[in-house]
């Protein structure tokens, strides 16, 4: 009979039981909307910010204080440990941006020595085409510099001040390049013809020029600076009754640097300061134009004197000019300019120096225009002509074969001249003893 009845009773349980599930999950879900709604008010990031200190952190890997070890290690100055990650506790992000900040900082550092190192690759590289390719040699300036006082040097080929009819001077720009180049960015993504002077060098010795080869950005010689004595003991003329505060705050000065002297022999490879002594008479580029000049290419035997200068270059030419106007427009026959820096009116140029550039020179432009097409320019200034390219380091190489198309042509038109005036002497002197021998 209670079976029965219990039997009978089960569906009515069920039913009871399925009911207060679904109370109670409605109950659950509304808990679970009201707490979403509540976080939903929450600006968590704003909540994480609190407290948290500024997203300034230091600019070089020394600030930082961690330096690479001797086994490629990134280790701490003061301590040698590694690098720790959770530097401030319960700052994850602040953590997370500081070593996201090392690490561009170390990117940084690595890049400028992986390019510093590139670039004294290629200009050893150079120098020995110079030397061994082409046949050329070194000359030191200042040409009376002693032993120990800082110098650079020029590229001369056998007969550059000897060859009795042409000489070709080439002028760089400014930058990081140095004699024998025209852009590094070309030696090292291109090729050494585009990016060198080497086509130019040994094309015009082909034609019988002598050439120099100038260097005007090697102005200075960096040095490292001399390092302050460190102190480690009082002096012997210290007064015993100074101030005690006096005494901590040199105690301190003593103490900071021990450290310094101790953390500088625990990190060699740490970066020493430098200081650059100028090269004399040599500093910048349109000074070490004008010693050139003075001291070689004013010099030389050569009768006609050309120049290709690559954008300062041109600027430093003008300049040069302005300082020898006489005896440039007495030797100098042509200028190359390629896309070039110089301005007629900022640099104060003369009316008898823009009409003397006017028929001797010839600007190379970039421009989107064929090479050689003739430009508009509205300052008084030498004929423009489009380079072919709108690459400011690619004007030189792609109107080298213009160039030499351009001396070509001043060189043939200088021996009509001195053949025409050969012949009017040849012609005069004839008639002269004609008539002398009429007399008679």
């Amino acid at each position: 009979m209670l079976s029965s009845q219990l039997c009978a009773a089960k569906p009515a349980v069920c039913i009871l039981m399925i009911a207060m599930a679904q109370v109670a999950a409605h109950e659950d879900g509304e808990k679970t909307t009201a707490l979403k709604d509540l976080l939903s008010r929450i600006d968590l990031d704003e909540l994480m910010k609190k407290d948290e200190p500024p997203f300034t952190f230091p600019q070089t890997l020394e600030e930082f204080e961690y330096a690479f070890n001797e086994h490629g290690q990134l280790r701490h100055t003061k301590t040698g440990e590694h690098f720790i990650f959770n530097a401030r506790e319960d700052l994850h992000r602040w953590n997370q941006k500081r070593y996201e900040a090392l690490g561009e900082v170390i990117h940084c550092q690595t890049e400028a020595a992986r390019q510093k190192a590139t670039l004294k690759i290629i200009t050893q590289y150079v120098y020995e085409l110079l030397e061994n390719k082409c046949n050329m040699t070194k000359a030191i300036i200042p040409v009376d510099a002693a032993a120990d006082e800082p110098s650079s040097f020029i590229y001369l080929s056998p007969d550059a001040l000897s060859n009795p009819s042409k000489l070709l001077v080439l002028i760089q720009g400014s930058g990081v390049v140095r004699a024998g180049q025209w852009a590094r960015r070309l030696i090292i993504n291109q090729d050494l013809d585009s990016g060198t002077q080497i086509p130019f060098i040994t094309r015009a010795m082909e034609e019988g020029y002598s050439v120099i080869v100038l260097n005007p950005n090697e102005n200075h010689l960096e040095v490292e600076k001399p390092s302050e004595p460190s102190t480690f003991s009082s002096s012997p003329t210290e007064h015993f009754d100074e101030p005690v505060e006096k005494k901590e705050r040199k105690d301190d000065k003593e103490g900071k640097k021990r450290r310094e002297f101790y953390e500088k022999y625990r990190n060699p490879q740490k970066e020493t300061e430098t200081e650059r002594i100028p090269i004399r008479e040599n500093a910048s580029s349109e000074e070490h134009v004008l010693y050139v000049w003075d001291h070689f290419v004013a010099k030389a035997a050569a009768k006609h004197v050309f120049v290709v200068a690559h954008s300062y270059g041109g600027l430093s030419f003008v300049e040069l000019l302005n300082h020898r106007e006489t005896e440039v427009r007495n030797k100098v026959c042509a200028v190359a300019l390629t896309d070039s820096a110089h301005s007629m009116w900022l640099q104060d140029t003369s009316k008898s120096t823009q009409d003397w550039m006017q028929q001797h020179c010839c600007n190379w432009v970039s421009s989107p225009e064929p090479l050689d097409t003739p430009l508009d320019s509205m300052l008084p200034d030498c004929p423009r002509v489009s380079a072919g390219t709108e690459r400011h380091e690619l004007t030189s190489w792609m109107s080298f074969e213009s160039i030499f198309r351009f001396f070509g042509e001043v060189v043939e038109a200088k021996e009509d001249e001195e053949t025409e005036e050969t012949s009017n002497i040849v012609t005069t002197r004839s008639s002269s003893l004609k008539s002398k021998h009429l007399e008679l």
